[in-house]
């Protein structure tokens, strides 16, 4: 009986269920939004706008006060065009789909995953929410609920939530708290894989990836704000002594003091400085001075609340960590923190074999093409993808 002929249809399907397995951060991301870039050849740079949650104040009494809307916007730009290349034979086409999948197509796409996931876990530079100890391992179940602390006291929704840690926080926090669990099932997972599983702490799922990043911290100093925040929703503070050309990088996460974190339900105090971080890098004056770019700031007495009351001025600050020191960013965060949708690019005409196929809001092309240069029939598999922080209030960086 002659072998039948695998088809470009069932590669690519089998692509990317591959791709879609080995995804970690990005698995656990919101990708509802999938279906507005679902367009025939979407570009590079497509955009779409993202409507926030409207939030207003409670007011007291019989009589009516009317607020404006406080609608807000974020955009998802579909910027990242990752692919990886594959070469195969006809004769490979004869096998089996499973045994095509272990040889061929695993060992490049399971590399495809782990770049998409290393640019997803990039998303920590906009998550100011921070616990754990610098320069120190998380191996304790505090440090995980430390990090649901902050979530429940930005608002987030209980479920899903998720922990992603690297392999040595993964470890460390197997072995830290191999005694803690009572269901049979769980320590037995633990036992046998080596991993932190399902069902964890409130968390949906504790898994490991080595795409988390290591941050390293400017060159800066601790130091004052060299003025008052005035303004409800402005995105700059002004600090001195951070010393002469002293850098702050995107990610760097710093409290000013007497400037709490407020619930934005209640917008009561959490009793936690809050924890600002630089979405830009910026170097320091040579008197030390620089305007740092955040996220907007609104007081208690706004609808958008974020902090008890503007930072104000000759506040000391504090930056966490080291100056110029490099620390794992594990991350735990609510599904709807981080959104990933995924473009469905162009199917070229006049090639050997292209198709493309959408599965959990992942669009994947697969194209061949003979080579009559070099008489081979290299192979590209795709992916078009764009990823936001749209919710960075429901995420927490786990220092390591």
């Amino acid at each position: 009986m002659a072998n039948s002929i695998l088809t470009i249809d069932m590669i690519t399907r089998k692509a990317l269920e591959i791709l879609e397995n080995n995804l970690v951060i990005t698995r656990n991301c919101n990708r509802q939004y999938d279906d507005s870039f679902a367009v025939e050849g979407a570009k590079i740079g497509s955009t779409l706008r993202i409507r926030l949650p409207d939030r207003a104040l409670v007011t007291d009494g019989a009589a009516l006060q009317v607020q404006d809307d406080n609608e807000q916007f974020t955009t998802l730009s579909v910027a990242n065009q990752k692919h990886i290349g594959v070469n195969f034979t006809s004769a490979e086409l004869t096998m089996q789909l499973d045994d095509f999948a272990d040889r061929v197509l695993k060992p490049r796409i399971s590399q495809l995953a782990s770049s998409i996931d290393a640019d997803v876990a990039n998303a920590y530079k906009t998550i100011g929410n921070s616990v754990g100890t610098p320069g120190t391992t998380p191996g304790t179940s505090l440090v995980l609920l430390q990090a649901q602390q902050k979530l429940n006291e930005n608002a987030a929704v209980m479920s899903p939530r998720y922990a992603t840690v690297n392999p040595a926080a993964n470890a460390a926090l197997v072995e830290g708290m191999k005694g803690l669990f009572n269901p049979t099932d769980t320590v037995s997972k633990q036992f046998r894989n080596g991993m932190m599983g399902t069902g964890v702490l409130g968390f949906e799922e504790v898994n490991m990836s080595q795409s988390i990043k290591q941050h390293t911290t400017g060159s800066r100093t601790n130091g004052t704000t060299s003025a008052a925040v005035t303004t409800e929703g402005a995105t700059t503070i002004s600090l001195t002594g951070l010393g002469a050309s002293g850098t702050i990088l995107a990610g760097d996460v710093f409290t000013v003091a007497d400037c709490y974190a407020v619930n934005p339900q209640t917008r009561e105090t959490t009793g936690s400085l809050a924890q600002f971080v630089a979405l830009a890098n910026v170097t320091a004056t040579g008197g030390g001075a620089a305007d740092v770019t955040v996220a907007a700031i609104y007081s208690a007495n706004h609808a958008l609340a974020t902090v008890n009351t503007l930072p104000g001025n000759s506040k000391t600050v504090t930056f966490l960590g080291s100056a110029s020191t490099q620390y794992a960013q594990n991350l735990v965060y609510h599904k709807d923190a981080i959104t990933f949708a995924t473009a469905d690019l162009l199917l070229p005409q006049g090639v050997d074999m292209a198709a493309r196929a959408v599965h959990n809001g992942i669009s994947l092309r697969v194209v061949r093409q003979y080579d009559i240069n070099n008489d081979r029939m290299p192979c590209r598999i795709d992916v078009l993808y764009g990823y936001s922080t749209i919710r960075p209030q429901m995420a927490c960086r786990v220092w390591g």
